[in-house]
C-alpha cells in the first residue's frame, strides 16, 4: 500500500505532538532479572514524547508535499542536534523527503541509519515498512537519479532491500512478504532458477502460510521451465512432475485451474521422448540389448505416447536374440512428495543392465 509507512508513522508523530503538551508522566516501576529466581525492583526511562516546534513543521511541509523546503531545514536541524533524543524521528522525515523528491537511495541509507541506531524507536517498523515499499517499487520498474533526471533501473537494490529487511527482522510478517515478494519478481523476470530456490526457502520457513498452495504451484512451474530439452538433463521435469503430482493431490481446486493434469501429461510426453532417444542412441552403436531394454521400459512407462507407439514399431526389427533378454521388471513407482530439489533423480530413467553400458 501506497505510503503505508509514512501514515503509519505520520499517526505515531502527530500523536507524540499532541501528548507534548501534557505534563510529564512519572517513570514507571518495573522489575529486572539480577539471577537465578532474583529480581530488582528498577525504574524505566521516562518515555513520554519530546515537543518539537521545528519537526512538526518539517511534518505539516510533508503533507503538503514541500518536500524541498523540508529537507533543508530538517538537514540543518540535524547538523547542531547530533545527541538529540527525538533524532530518530529527524532521520524519519529526512528519509520522507527524498522519496517524495524521487532519490529512494538516500531515503533508504537515511532510513538503515534509524534502524541502526535506534533499534528500540517507536518509528523501527515504520521505518522497516517504509524501506519494503522503496524495495517493491525497485522491483516495479522504478528509476533513480542520475543527473537529476529518473533513468537508472533499480531491480538489483530492490532485491538487496528486501533480503535485507529478511535479516533484520526474520520470521516477521514484512520478513515473510519480502520473501514472496523477491520469489515472485524472479518468476516474473524469468530467473527459474532463482525463482525455484526462493520459492523453496519460502515453503521451508513459513509452511502454514495461506499462500503455500500458490508457492508450490510456481516453484513446480519454475522447475519445468528450466528443462532445456531433449538433448539435455532431464532433472528439471522429472522434479516438476512429481510436485505437480503433489499438487493435483493436496489442492484438487488449483490444479484444475492451472490445469495440472495437461501439463503433467506434457512432461510425460517429453520425459517419453528422451528415453525414446536414449534407445535411439543405443541402436546407433550397435547395442539391440540396450535398445530393447529401453523401448520396453518406454512401452511400459509411458504406454499412451506416440513414443511409446514408434517403440512397439522398432521393437519388431531387433534381432531375435535381443528380444529374448529379460526386460523392466515393472514400470517405475511414483516419485515421493518433494518441496526441494534433490541432487539427483537418476532412477526415473531406466536402468539398463552393466554389460551394455
Amino acid at each position: 500500500m501506497p505510503r503505508l509507512a509514512f501514515a503509519i508513522a505520520l499517526s505515531l508523530l502527530i500523536g507524540q505532538s499532541a501528548a507534548a503538551a501534557a505534563p510529564a508522566s512519572q517513570p514507571t516501576q518495573t522489575w529486572e532479572l539480577t539471577g537465578p529466581g532474583e529480581f530488582k525492583q528498577v525504574q524505566s526511562p521516562d518515555t513520554q514524547p519530546i515537543a518539537n516546534p521545528t519537526l512538526d513543521k518539517v511534518e505539516q511541509l510533508l503533507v503538503h508535499h514541500r518536500f524541498n523546503s523540508a529537507r533543508k531545514i530538517v538537514l540543518d536541524w540535524l547538523k547542531h542536534h547530533k545527541d538529540a533524543p527525538d533524532r530518530d524521528r529527524a532521520l524519519f522525515l529526512l528519509a520522507e523527503a527524498y522519496d517524495q523528491y524521487g532519490d529512494r537511495i538516500r531515503a533508504f541509507y537515511h532510513l538503515d541509519e534509524l534502524l541502526d541506531t535506534y533499534p528500540e524507536s517507536r518509528l523501527f517498523y515504520p521505518a522497516l515498512e517504509k524501506q519494503y515499499e522503496i524495495g517493491d517499487a525497485f522491483l516495479r520498474g522504478y528509476r533513480r537519479r542520475f543527473l537529476g533526471l529518473p533513468i537508472l533501473t533499480s531491480e538489483d537494490e530492490g532485491v538487496e532491500i528486501l533480503y535485507r529487511i529478511q535479516e533484520r527482522s526474520p520470521g516477521s510478517p514484512l520478513a515473510e512478504r519480502a520473501l514472496l515478494r523477491t520469489a515472485d519478481h524472479y518468476f516474473a523476470s524469468s530467473d527459474f532458477d532463482l525463482a525455484f530456490d526462493a520459492y523453496a526457502s519460502y515453503a521451508r520457513s513459513y509452511p502454514r502460510s495461506p499462500d503455500i498452495p500458490r508457492v508450490r504451484m510456481r516453484q513446480a512451474l519454475s522447475s519445468y521451465a528450466q528443462f532445456r530439452g531433449l538433448l539435455f538433463d532431464a532433472t528439471p521435469l522429472i522434479d516438476a512432475k512429481a510436485q505437480l503430482e503433489d499438487i493435483a493431490r493436496n489442492y484438487p481446486e488449483l490444479a484444475a485451474e492451472e490445469n495440472v493434469p495437461d501439463v503433467i501429461e506434457r512432461i510425460n510426453r517429453s520425459l517419453a521422448g528422451k528415453i525414446y532417444r536414449t534407445a535411439d542412441f543405443y541402436v546407433r552403436t550397435h547395442d539391440p540389448r540396450g535398445a530393447v531394454y529401453t523401448y520396453r521400459y518406454l512401452i511400459q512407462t509411458y504406454p499412451e505416447t506416440r513414443e511409446a507407439v514408434l517403440a512397439r514399431n522398432k521393437l519388431e526389427r531387433m534381432p531375435a536374440w535381443a528380444l529374448t533378454e529379460p526386460g523392466p521388471s515393472s514400470a517405475l513407482d511414483s516419485l515421493p512428495d518433494s518441496t526441494t530439489r534433490p541432487a539427483t533423480r537418476a532412477a526415473e530413467l531406466p536402468s539398463v543392465p552393466r554389460e551394455v553400458r
